[in-house]
């Protein structure tokens, strides 16, 4: 009997241990989520000061997974509005190998000339006056950062793990971030993120969650520095996935034409 008893307890905990995940088992599957192979979707950009004063910008956003595994994604910006940034593009080439910088070039059709954006610049230069920096545009590998779970909690009636990830990279503008990722569709919720003297800098927060094509999706972003009192929303607008689309699209060349 005292044997029987013993083996349960083992397979018990066997069983629970077989479960637990670790936190980087956890990013990974935030970035696998299935969210298609291609994408298209309308933004409003907006950026708010300390003082409430608004400023609206509008984009088309186009991006395709590439590579041998779909690992890899290259992505195409354009402002529409107003008149002062249209024509303004941004080409993103972002890689899933954390030992190599992504591509990223800016396109400013006053200048007629296109910027390429250097891994330091995109770690810590923030997008057209954004909150967001460069590198956020884009997608970040998970081995960039050292990922440890530090427990769960429900946020708004949803379960989420709390997950802490501390970035290898000492160009990021963030020495940490704690994101709260949503289980059900393992979308990170709330992020905080702190600067390198431990001390929170900005939070970005993540609402109007949905399923659109059976893809689930955030549909409106609200990213805020704390420190400066500056904010900035981006709401995604009418989002398409799995549209025809050539990866060959995708380079300096239709970034200055400024449509795909």
């Amino acid at each position: 009997m005292k044997r029987t008893l013993s083996t349960l307890a083992m397979t018990a905990l066997f069983g629970i241990a077989s479960f637990a995940q670790t936190g980087r088992e956890i990013a990974r599957k935030v970035k696998d989520r299935p969210d298609g192979n291609t994408r298209r979707s309308e933004l409003v950009m907006k950026l708010i000061n300390k003082r409430g004063s608004v400023r609206e910008r509008r984009l088309v956003s186009y991006s395709i997974d590439v590579g041998k595994e779909k690992e890899d994604r290259k992505g195409l910006m354009f402002f529409l509005y107003p008149g002062d940034v249209k024509g303004t593009g941004f080409l993103t080439w972002d890689y899933d190998a954390p030992d190599k910088d992504d591509d990223k070039w800016l396109y400013l059709p006053a200048m007629k000339k296109t910027r390429r954006i250097s891994g330091s610049s995109a770690k810590q230069d923030y997008f057209m006056g954004s909150d967001f920096t460069y590198d956020d545009m884009g997608r970040r590998s998970v081995d960039e950062d050292t990922h440890q779970l530090l427990g769960e909690e429900t946020l708004e009636g949803h379960k989420c793990w709390k997950l802490e990830s501390v970035s290898k990279d000492s160009r990021d503008i963030f020495s940490k971030k704690i994101s709260w990722i949503r289980k059900d569709c393992l979308i990170p919720v709330k992020v905080e993120y702190y600067d390198k003297m431990g001390k929170l800098h900005r939070r970005l927060e993540m609402s109007d969650i949905a399923q659109v094509q059976g893809y689930w999706v955030a549909l409106k972003m609200h990213m805020a520095n704390v420190q400066t009192g500056h904010q900035t929303t981006i709401e995604i607008i009418s989002p398409k996935y799995d549209l025809p689309m050539e990866e060959s699209g995708f380079n300096v060349t239709t970034l200055e034409k400024g449509s795909l």
